[in-house]
Formats: C-alpha cells, structure tokens, sequence
C-alpha cells in the first residue's frame, strides 16, 4: 500500500477527531487540555477502560427492587417511553419495587431519538422530584434521557451547555457525585447501559451532540433477554445495525498511540480514545455474533437464543466503543437522522418523521469501509471474512471492496432500505448533509475536501 494513501487517510481521520467527530458517541477531544503530557509525548500513549457493572439473565429485571433496596434508595425515579410504559419489562421492573418496598414516580414522557428540548423536559421533572436513584426501562434514548436528567438534577446550578461536548457546548468536565441509576435496556443496539454517553438532538443547529463522561455512565445494568421478545422485526434490524458499525468502527478507529493531544493529566484522558488491545477484543467478538444471529433474530420474534446473543453482543460492542471511538459511518448518520424529512421507519409507533439512528448509520458503511481500508486493510479484511466473505484469494488491496460488498450482502439479506434516496434524501441535499457531518470545522478547501470526494 503506498504510503501517501495511508497518510492520506489517517489526516482524514485526525480532521474528522477535530471535526464531525466532536459529537461525544465518537469525539476523542472534549474537556482535553493542551500542552505535552508527563511523557513529553504530543499523542497518547496509554488507554484505559471503563464500564457499567452488568448483570445479565433471562428475568434479571425482577431483581431491581433487591438492587435499589440495597442501595437504600428512598425516592426513586423510573423513566421509560410512552409505548414501553404498557409493556411487560416496565410492568416487571414496576412490580418489583412495589414488592421490595420502594417508593419510585414514573416518568413516560422520553422521546425516541431526544432533544435538548426533551432533555431539558425530563431534567425540570428530575430537579422537582428530588430523587435519590434512577431507574431507565428502555432504548437508547431513555437511557440517555435518565443519564442527563440525573447529571443536572445533580448539579442543578448549572447551565444546560456546560456539560455538553465542545464546541456546541463547554464541555465541562463532571465534578459532582451522581445518584446511583440502573439502566434495563429492552433493544439490542446502543449498549448505552455500558456507557457515559448521552446523545440527542440540538435542534437550533440541527446536529446531533451530546454528554461524554465516565461519570453519567450507569451503577449498573440489567440486561434480560427477555425484553428483546417484544421487538417489532424492523426495530430489532435497526438496533443491530448500531452493533454491527459500532464493533466494526471501533475495531478500525484510529489506534489510541496515534491520538492527539496527549493528555497532560489523567482526569482530561477521554473516554474515547482510539482502537486498543482490550476493546478490540470485544468489538471482534460482537462482531462474530452479529454475523451468527441477527439474521436469525430478525426473522424469528421468538427466536429468544437469538435475540439473547444479539442483547449481550450490545453490551460487548458498548464496552469495546465506549472505551475506543467510532467514526465515519457514526459521523455521517446525524445529519441523515437529523434532517430527516417525511420518512417514517417501519414498526416505530412514533408521532414524527424518523430515521432509526442504526439505519442512518448503516447506510453508508459500504462507502465508508471502501475508503477507510486504505488505513488498516488487514482489519478490514479479518471483518469481511467474520461476515461471510471468502478472502482466502483476496488481494490485501481489495481490502475495503470486499468488506463494501459483504455489507452490501448483508444489508440486501435483511431488506434494508437502499441508500439515501430511499430515506428521503437527493443530490441537492448533499452540502446540507456535509454540513451536518462537519458542523463545527473550517474546511480548508484544499485538503479536505479532496479526501472526502475520495469516499
């Protein structure tokens, strides 16, 4: 491979760390200080890791109550959506904190894919209700709805954009002690219970960014199999769409020794910080279940061996991006989903056009993995193969084509919708989705956009 592709690619991805990747589901940036660190090195040269206790098994949810009783909670707040609010897994996570004595109000109201006005909306219920633990039934957008409402009921002097990610917001580091928050995730896709990271929907700039610290991450999460039963087909396909592209892009995430700026002290280390040994191994291994089972998860709502291994490989691939980075397809999707026009996905009993994060994000993996295995075809190769590609005969330059085509496969196999275009989308609309992927960053016009015409 020659090396001005490989230079080329990895200044493509140092831009997008600067740039489209400020949102914090992908930033390598936020609250980081300048300067040289102790090792006098300009790029990192440590990773560590950071997670949400996790307890998982068929009927864990009843367990709560025991959990929140333990911790001695007395004014317990569960937050969950107006459609699951009806639903077996809040009926059980309910009845066992009546039957363990807990005292707890529900919140309903989260909406899928949130706001700042829904998050603002659901911190004022948390500040009012002066609760002492957490508890979030639901996808991804309420457990990041509960993590940001626990974040300002907690510090409540505090102003919406501290704590959200620079450049939107200060970016502020968390310095207050949180109440304990137990997340029971009911989709197979964010990993968000494994995470501190809280996404939405900034709606004056039409961007998606965020909350990224170790500190809103949940005490601990409860992950039951059985919840995923009551997945629509298309909604369990979308959620594995995020497991899929967040194990594939951590697992080719610019390595954590080859970030920048080096941190000059611990506390500014990011939580994203680049492919490493550790979550390598688990982006990889959610990989490998994502190619045994979704297929099967999708088509078989009572496929319960199935839609167990797709609930356990999000939490491995939110440890393995939560501690590395995504970017590229992650990137792209927010403005996909964030101006999102008339479309409304299958099997989503929502009031307004919607794009499912998981398909935002899949539908350019196949452009996104062609271009990028110019930086680490080996990888890319190693995924193509785990997916069902046969490379034994593959030239090592053909890397991302043969990752772009097994994708395709993939994707076609599960009757996803087929690029843009079928989402809503024209080629007028590509400078607003360009905006969208890099809202913060001054192009220089004579680099930048040259690598992106590339992909």
């Amino acid at each position: 491979m020659a090396a001005a592709a490989r230079a080329r690619v990895a200044h493509l991805l140092r831009q997008l760390q600067r740039a489209a990747c400020q949102c914090p589901t992908h930033s390598h940036t936020y609250s980081q200080a300048p300067g040289l660190s102790p090792s006098g090195k300009t790029t990192d040269y440590a990773f560590e890791m950071a997670v949400s206790n996790i307890r998982y098994g068929a009927g864990v949810t009843k367990e709560v109550g025991m959990d929140l009783q333990n911790m001695g909670a007395k004014n317990v707040c569960l937050m969950t959506d107006k459609n699951l609010s009806q639903l077996p897994p809040v009926q059980v996570a309910m009845d066992s904190l009546v039957k363990n004595g807990i005292p707890f109000t529900v919140y309903d109201n989260v909406r899928v894919e949130p706001t700042d006005a829904s998050f603002m909306e659901a911190i004022e219920f948390a500040q009012k209700g002066a609760f002492d633990a957490y508890v979030a039934v639901g996808g991804g957008s309420t457990m990041d709805t509960c993590k940001a409402a626990n974040l300002y009921a907690s510090s409540p002097h505090s102003d919406f954009l501290d704590y959200v990610s620079a450049p939107i917001g200060k970016g502020k580091p968390v310095s207050v002690p949180l109440k304990p928050l137990i997340a029971v995730p009911t989709t197979s896709g964010t990993g968000s219970e494994t995470t501190g990271v809280a996404i939405f929907d900034y709606e004056h700039l039409k961007v998606k960014t965020g909350i990224a610290s170790r500190a809103i991450k949940p005490t601990l999460g409860l992950i039951d199999p059985l919840h995923t039963l009551h997945m629509p087909a298309r909604v369990v396909a979308n959620s594995g769409f995020d497991v899929l592209c967040h194990a594939l892009e951590s697992y080719t995430a610019l390595p954590y020794h080859l970030r920048s700026p080096c941190p000059s002290n611990p506390i500014t280390r990011p939580a994203y910080q680049g492919s490493n040994p550790i979550s390598d191994i688990w982006a990889i291994h959610a990989l490998r279940i994502v190619a045994k089972y979704l297929k099967r998860a999708v088509r078989n709502p009572d496929d319960l061996e199935a839609r167990s291994h797709m609930h356990l490989a999000s939490a491995f691939a939110g440890i393995g991006f939560g501690n590395a980075g995504v970017h590229l397809c992650h990137g792209m999707s927010y403005p996909i989903s964030g101006l999102v026009k008339t479309y409304k996905a299958k099997d989503y009993n929502v009031d307004h056009p919607l794009v499912p994060h998981g398909l935002s994000v899949v539908l350019t993996s196949p452009a996104v993995f062609t271009f990028t295995a110019q930086m680490f075809p080996e990888r890319h190769l190693e995924t193509a193969e785990i997916l069902g590609a046969d490379t034994r005969t593959t030239r090592i330059q053909d890397a991302g084509l043969v990752l772009a085509d097994t994708l395709r496969k993939f994707l076609f196999d599960l009757d996803v919708d087929d690029g843009l275009a079928a989402v809503g989308y024209s080629k007028a609309d590509i400078p607003a989705l360009v905006k969208g992927t890099l809202p913060q960053y001054p192009v220089q016009p004579e680099e930048e956009p040259k690598a992106l015409n590339t992909s």
